[in-house]
C-alpha cells in the first residue's frame, strides 16, 4: 500500500507528538539542505527553517522601525510648519512661512498655490485661473501625484516649468475660498503616483486654513 506525500503530511499535522515519541527519527531521517543540496537531519533542516524565518522577521521589524522614524521625522517638521502658519501675521508672511518650510525641512526644490476667492487681494497667489483648473480641483478627493499637469499649472513655475518631471497636486478647501497647492521637482521619482498622499492632505488642510484666517 503506497502512502501519499499529502497522507504523511496529514497523519503529521494531527499528531503533533509524533516526533516526542519517536526522537531518533529527527537524526535518523536525511534531507536535502535547503541551499548546498548535502543531506542532513531532519533536526538539522528544522534549526535551518527557524533561522531562515528568524532572519525574515528581524527585516521586517527593521523596515517598520525605519517606516516609524521616517514617519516622526515627518510629524515633527509638519508641526514646524504648523507653528510657522499659526505665528504668521499677514498673508505675506503664511506664504512666506510655507514655501519656507517646504524648501528647507521639506526639501521640495519648487512649490506654488492659486487660491480664488470672493475677496481676492491683488497678490500673485490670487491671480486668475482658467475654468478647466477649477474643474481639476473640484475632481481632486485627495492629493495626485505623477509626471503630467495641465500646461497652465505647469506654467505658474515660470521659467523653470519645463524642467519639472514630477508634481503634487493638493486640493485647498475652505468655507471662503478654493485653491490648488502643487509641488514640482525635477526628480521624476520625486511624486510618484503610488505614494502615500495623507501628509500631502495634511498639508494643504493647514494651508488653506492658514490662508482662509486672512480672507
Amino acid at each position: 500500500m503506497n502512502i501519499s506525500p499529502e497522507q504523511i503530511s496529514e497523519f503529521l499535522r494531527l499528531n503533533p507528538d509524533f516526533f516526542v515519541g519517536h526522537p531518533e527519527l529527527l537524526t535518523d531521517i536525511s534531507v536535502p539542505h535547503p541551499y548546498s543540496g548535502q543531506a542532513i537531519s531532519l533536526g538539522e533542516r528544522q534549526v535551518l527553517a527557524l533561522r531562515d524565518k528568524s532572519r525574515g522577521l528581524e527585516l521586517k521589524l527593521r523596515e517598520f522601525i525605519q517606516f516609524a522614524e521616517e514617519n516622526d521625522a515627518i510629524g515633527d517638521k509638519l508641526h514646524k510648519l504648523s507653528l510657522g502658519l499659526m505665528r504668521a501675521r499677514s498673508l505675506e508672511a503664511v506664504f512666506q512661512s510655507l514655501h519656507l518650510s517646504l524648501s528647507e525641512s521639506f526639501a521640495v526644490p519648487h512649490a506654488t498655490l492659486r487660491v480664488w476667492a470672493d475677496s481676492a487681494p491683488d497678490m500673485p497667489e490670487f491671480s486668475a485661473v482658467s475654468a478647466d483648473v477649477k474643474v481639476l480641483m473640484t475632481g481632486l478627493t485627495q492629493p495626485r501625484c505623477g509626471a503630467e499637469v495641465p500646461d497652465e499649472v505647469r506654467g505658474w513655475f515660470g521659467a523653470v516649468g519645463g524642467n519639472q518631471k514630477s508634481f503634487a497636486l493638493a486640493p485647498l478647501r475652505e468655507d471662503n475660498l478654493n485653491g490648488l497647492l502643487v509641488l514640482a521637482s525635477e526628480d521624476a521619482k520625486r511624486f510618484y503616483p503610488e505614494m502615500g498622499t495623507l501628509y500631502l492632505s495634511w498639508l494643504a488642510e493647514l494651508s488653506g486654513a492658514a490662508v482662509s484666517r486672512f480672507l
